[in-house]
């Protein structure tokens, strides 16, 4: 605790361990990963909606900056008000246009390069005027103001505090009825942080910290600090969850808005795409391997411990091998958006009402056809641990473990 008896946010590697929740599957534990990505957050809100449609209900939800600020509205709120909370933001969000970018391009069919078009003049009016509900450009601007006086971001947030304060029920947050993590980066050290209402107590503050990208936004100050978006780090929070060694079965959504695989690009404008997907995808296949290399050598351990005699077993080296050997069964479901040419680097960004019901309708759809299969919801057996299923791509429950430096390079995805 700090003096004025607020807990001291984590920045470790290790979350702390959670407490087994009802969830109506053989798993102890069912946590929701949102990865950051901005205008691209509407498809986790659809892959939600038909989540808890089918009663598969989050005890952890986790997010990176936009990724946070569902996760937020998630946690926040009762369960008959999740989606239409997330779709309440959503619709904020995309609230703004006139003309060629206006709500009458919504439902209308269009050939590629129109969409390409009408995509980024959406993109583009948002630099020049911010989002309803979350951003607006600082008057004067930045590059105006005198150097040093603390202009440090192009666009004031204070309409993001707004809106969350009034869609997200921080009292209930902090009652941890669903326990809630984000992440962001202390300016200062160069830290990461997780902000977890486990053991800490989450303002609005600690969501627009994580999604406090710049030069666009200002860092956010917590506790003395100040913050940035967590995924100049690391854009997933999927290592946090898989830190708690809680020995507790758990099933994990992960949801991500960045394909790490992709095209060759052919044009400078495919080069500027291509190198933020790969920036932003956060290498969540090298974690999901690492943790498998991991599992493996826990379930030896545990294997030679049950063979060993007890004056070996009773040595300070064999407990603390012991506590690190979880014997916990995963499920990681991945869920990848996966954008259409049409969208370019500007697709973060770009935030027109027709592209926010298209991101949500992607999400809806993936997230029905990875429900058809029963076996997300089976624990997996200890040789597989943890089992990792992508059904929207090819199938790769197991991954197989890479053992040159060149199979490490092909994975490193």
């Amino acid at each position: 605790m700090n003096k004025r008896g607020e807990s001291v946010l984590h920045q470790g590697t290790r979350a702390p361990a959670e407490q087994p929740k009802p969830c109506a599957t053989e798993f102890d534990s069912i946590a929701l990963v949102l990865q950051g990505g901005g205008a691209l957050g509407a498809y986790q809100a659809g892959v939600y909606e038909r989540l808890l449609e089918a009663d598969v209900e989050p005890t952890w939800v986790a997010g990176i900056s936009i990724g946070a600020i569902n996760s937020a509205i998630i946690a926040g709120n009762a369960r008959e008000n999740r989606v239409p909370r997330l779709r309440e933001f959503w619709e904020l969000v995309s609230s703004a246009g006139a003309g060629i970018v206006g709500e009458q391009w919504t439902g209308m069919p269009l050939v590629d390069t129109l969409h390409a078009w009408v995509n980024q003049l959406a993109a583009g009016q948002v630099l020049v005027q911010g989002v309803p509900g979350f951003f607006e450009p600082r008057v004067p601007p930045p590059y105006l103001a005198w150097p040093g006086t603390g202009a440090t971001s192009f666009y004031d947030t204070a309409p993001l505090r707004a809106t969350l304060e009034r869609l997200v029920d921080f009292d209930r947050i902090n009652a941890r009825e669903t326990r809630l993590s984000v992440g962001a980066v202390n300016v200062r050290t160069g830290n990461f942080a997780y902000f977890d209402n486990a053991v800490d107590r989450i303002g609005p503050e600690h969501v627009m910290a994580s999604g406090a990208l710049p030069p666009g936004f200002d860092a956010v100050e917590i506790e003395g600090e100040r913050y940035w978006d967590g995924g100049m780090v690391s854009n997933t929070p999927l290592d946090w969850v898989l830190s708690a060694r809680s020995r507790l079965h758990t099933l994990v959504f992960q949801v991500d808005l960045w394909s790490a695989r992709g095209e060759v690009p052919t044009d400078i404008a495919g080069v500027a795409t291509r190198m933020k997907e790969i920036q932003y995808s956060s290498r969540t296949r090298n974690a999901t391997d690492a943790f498998r290399r991991m599992e493996k050598l826990r379930t030896a351990f545990n294997e030679l411990l049950a063979q060993m005699p007890p004056e070996l077993a009773a040595t300070p080296q064999a407990k603390l091998l012991a506590e690190a050997s979880d014997r916990a069964l995963y499920n990681i479901v991945e869920l990848v958006y996966r954008s259409p040419t049409y969208e370019g680097q500007y697709k973060d960004f770009e935030f027109s009402r027709r592209t926010m019901t298209e991101h949500w309708q992607a999400g809806y759809a993936d997230a029905a056809k990875t429900l058809a299969h029963a076996e997300i919801f089976k624990l997996p057996r200890l040789e597989d641990n943890p089992a990792v299923h992508d059904f929207l791509t090819a199938p790769v429950h197991p991954i197989p473990i890479p053992s040159t430096a060149e199979d490490n390079h092909e994975h490193a995805g």
